[in-house]
């Protein structure tokens, strides 16, 4: 062989190896990389939304459990009760950033077993060992509160994964579980309290709750790195960023700070009707009411599941269409309407049967919206952990809706009004920001991106 055709065999063997490096890199089908089941992402979808209902529980179900904690401890304040509901979404809130930058990095299916076995031991022990309220505070609090909060994150940020396509619709599919799995279980876990007493059925639901969590975490796994759906470009009407923000990126940007102090205002009045409806019934005279046999909280509280579960479906779905910010905008001016006409009927059943349920159609939609948005400006690579920081103001919103509302209600002689009246105020304040000042910054943000999102 010649020096000549030596070197144009190394030649031709550099250009193969430029070609083959410069060809555009072809991003597997999910099915055949995790199989047909694991891979398929309506799968992934279900089993998020299974996770969820699991752990709506330890949110919805805890006014239920207030009745027979006075009873066991009679004197104790009931704002020293209420401050199990406010440590437990503390623990669900302000750890997740850590919990969500761990899933980006790890995967999701190691974390999801921790927060099962969380969940699963918070309320064993809740109804065995834990027999003050300060015992309640770690194992409601604490446990069950880290436990719920990895698996919140983990399931949310893996809709908005999995579906960039429909990410307003999985995101409200995924915290419909959250919002509307109570609309299954709180009858039968009254029913489960007055047959076993609140410890008995702390313990049992407590159980099942923590191995139904370790299944769906042998499924869940998020999409090959760089997957879309086949053919999809993003709409119009939706902003979506080019870049993947770091957290520290998005804690740099105004629109952070704007989307954060909204979370807490609209989050702050449905925490308050969540765990102290039995006190808000009070408030107005209607707690010793039965409806079908049915005392009227544990009714009214199902009947909001469902429509909580309803508002993060629809808000979601219509958000994919007009867009995140209008979206808040009218859903939280109606919250805030709500709220104040609850108010209004003192004494009047009926008024609080109907009411308290589209003060949930109002509200649950902010963790399908919130999730959604966050992933559409600050991309979803990252987004398990931003959405994590931005889930902490849920965190702040139960002290105020929490301990912070029975303190003001205790200064009002154990009336909800007041509180019920600032909650109304906030939401109509976050209407504003979200059409009047969220908007603008993002659409001016994102259309100056340049096309290659560097």
């Amino acid at each position: 062989m010649t020096a000549h055709q030596g070197g144009a065999d190394l030649w031709s063997g550099f250009k193969k190896l430029w070609e083959e490096l410069m060809e555009p890199v072809q991003i597997k089908d999910p099915r055949d990389v995790y199989g047909p089941i694991v891979g398929n992402r309506w799968i992934q979808l279900v089993c998020g939304v299974l996770s969820m209902i699991v752990i709506s529980n330890f949110q919805y179900a805890f006014t239920l459990f207030t009745k027979g904690m006075q009873a066991t401890w009679p004197d104790t304040p009931y704002k020293d009760i209420a401050l199990i509901y406010t440590l437990f979404i503390l623990f669900e809130t302000w750890p997740v950033p850590v919990a969500g930058w761990l899933i980006d990095k790890f995967g999701i299916r190691r974390l999801m077993i921790v927060g099962a076995i969380g969940i699963g031991i918070g309320w064993t022990l809740g109804g065995t060992v834990a027999n003050t309220p300060q015992l309640q505070y770690v194992t409601y609090g604490i446990f069950c509160g880290v436990g719920a909060g990895i698996i919140y994150i983990a399931t949310v940020a893996n809709a908005v994964k999995w579906f960039p396509d429909k990410r307003g619709l999985a995101a409200g599919c995924t915290a419909a579980g959250f919002g509307g799995g109570s609309a299954l279980t709180l009858i039968p876990i009254q029913a489960t309290i007055d047959a076993m007493g609140w410890q008995g059925a702390m313990t049992a639901w407590g159980i099942g709750q923590g191995i139904i969590a370790c299944a769906c975490a042998m499924i869940l796994i998020h999409p090959p790195v760089g997957w879309v759906p086949s053919g999809w470009t993003p709409p119009k009407a939706v902003a979506q960023t080019r870049k993947q923000y770091t957290a520290k990126e998005m804690l740099s940007s105004k629109e952070f700070y704007i989307m954060y102090a909204m979370f807490l205002m609209v989050c702050t009045g449905g925490l308050m009707a969540t765990g102290n409806m039995y006190r808000i019934a009070k408030s107005i005279n209607v707690d010793n009411v039965f409806i079908l046999g049915i005392a009227i909280v544990p009714f009214v509280a199902t009947i909001s599941g469902v429509t909580n579960a309803l508002a993060r479906i629809v808000w979601g779905s219509i958000s994919d269409r007009i867009g995140r910010e209008y979206t808040m905008a009218i859903a939280f001016f109606f919250e805030g309407v709500m709220i104040f006409a609850m108010t209004q009927m003192t004494s009047w059943p009926v008024g609080f049967m109907f009411m308290i349920p589209f003060v949930f159609l109002a509200w649950g939609e902010i963790y399908a919206l919130f999730s959604a948005i966050t992933a559409d400006i600050f991309g979803s690579k990252n987004a398990s952990g931003n959405y994590g920081i931005l889930y902490t103001s849920k965190g702040m919103a139960s002290i105020m809706a929490g301990w912070g509302a029975a303190a003001v209600a205790a200064a009002f002689g154990g009336s909800f009004m007041v509180p019920l009246y600032i909650a109304a105020t906030f939401d109509i304040i976050a209407a504003a920001m979200g059409l009047f000042i969220l908007r603008p910054i993002i659409r001016a943000r994102i259309a100056g991106e340049a096309p290659s999102g560097h």
